[in-house]
């Protein structure tokens, strides 16, 4: 098996400790480590051989840096952001034509999973089902609460059972839903979130491309030789590759039939506002979680970061956010953190 690892995301959605120089993937949000070293440490039951990382170009000595045990040949550079779609179809066929009939993992950079046996454990049956069955593999999770900023999957019947894993049938992709209806996918115990872990064959998810994508397929088999080696016309044909999700423009689009779904206890979260952080780091409601040099009183349930070399004092503050750096600053509240992307800083 190959693992691919998504590491070209923007980081909009943690700004000002996330900028598009250095997104979250690049990050210490939760532990000593950043978010791509944390998913690399994940995958230590592959060769760092079979680890390859897709990024942008501008990132590509930060990743130098932080992974020196994945070669550079292994470095899937995006030569423009093109969404997911891209990014996979291009990994998907480098891989294919460097090793025919393998078996690939899609994963994201930027995502906490805490589990790491359950999620390996996972990776390996997905294997087993993509070498046997030639399906498409979907490691999900439980949908804890009604979050309007996931997408879902709706789950069948178990068809069959696999190391002692339960393989659900696929019913259906749930885009982002709203309140009302995220809250009926809770209780009716049939939805789970889509974490956008794939593992199919790269031959397999190709031919998906060939059909529903074919010009964005034509344009893939021109950007990669048969030796798995970008051509001269990748960056002129990246470029023109339409920008749209795997999900939209493939995934949404096969047979349910051919899809598998291997529901995980992976401890998962994709990190996505700085509530998010907090909730990986508190103990309790009242904690504040804090960097640098602060001074609080009568605070609780605050996370404050002082990292501009200068101090952030807080009186009575309850649920906040302060974010404090060279790239900026920003104050809201705990609840409203998800809505930073919308501020539209680009720096």
């Amino acid at each position: 098996m190959k693992a691919v690892i998504l590491a070209g995301g923007g980081g909009t959605r943690l700004w000002p400790l996330s900028t598009p120089e250095k997104p979250k993937q690049f990050q210490k949000l939760v532990s000593d480590k950043t978010m791509l070293e944390e998913t690399i440490s994940r995958l230590d039951f592959l060769n760092p051989a079979d680890i390859y990382i897709a990024i942008n170009e501008k990132h590509l000595n930060l990743v130098r840096e932080l992974c020196p045990q994945i070669s550079e040949k292994n470095l899937i550079i995006e030569p423009a952001l093109r969404d997911t779609a891209s990014c996979i179809g291009f990994a998907a066929t480098i891989i294919d034509k460097r090793h025919p009939g393998e078996v690939m993992a899609v994963i994201y950079a930027d995502h906490l999973i805490k589990n790491k046996q359950e999620f390996q454990n996972k990776l390996k049956t997905a294997e087993k089902l993509a070498q046997e069955k030639n399906t498409l593999n979907i490691i999900e999770v439980e949908a804890i609460d009604p979050n309007i900023n996931y997408g879902y999957v709706e789950i069948g019947p178990v068809v069959e059972t696999i190391d002692d894993t339960p393989i659900y049938s696929l019913k259906e992709f749930k885009e982002k839903p709203d309140l009302e209806t995220a809250k009926k996918f809770i209780t009716d115990g049939n939805h789970l979130w889509n974490t956008g872990l794939y593992v199919w064959k790269a031959c397999t998810i190709l031919e998906y491309y060939k059909k529903f994508q074919p010009d964005t397929y034509e344009k893939l088999q021109k950007m990669v030789d048969q030796n798995g080696n970008i051509t001269q016309e990748t960056t002129n044909l990246y470029a023109t590759l339409d920008k749209n999700s795997l999900d939209y423009a493939i995934m949404e689009k096969i047979d349910p039939a051919n899809v598998r779904i291997l529901k995980a206890d992976l401890g998962w979260s994709d990190i996505g506002s700085f509530k998010a952080i907090w909730e990986e780091l508190s103990k309790s409601p009242e904690q504040n979680i804090t960097r640098g040099e602060t001074k609080l009183i009568g605070c609780s349930g605050c996370l404050i970061y002082a990292d501009n070399n200068e101090p952030v004092a807080g009186i009575g503050l309850e649920n906040t956010i302060i974010i404090d750096n060279p790239n900026g600053l920003l104050v809201c509240n705990k609840e409203d953190s998800k809505r930073v992307k919308d501020l539209k800083i680009n720096k």
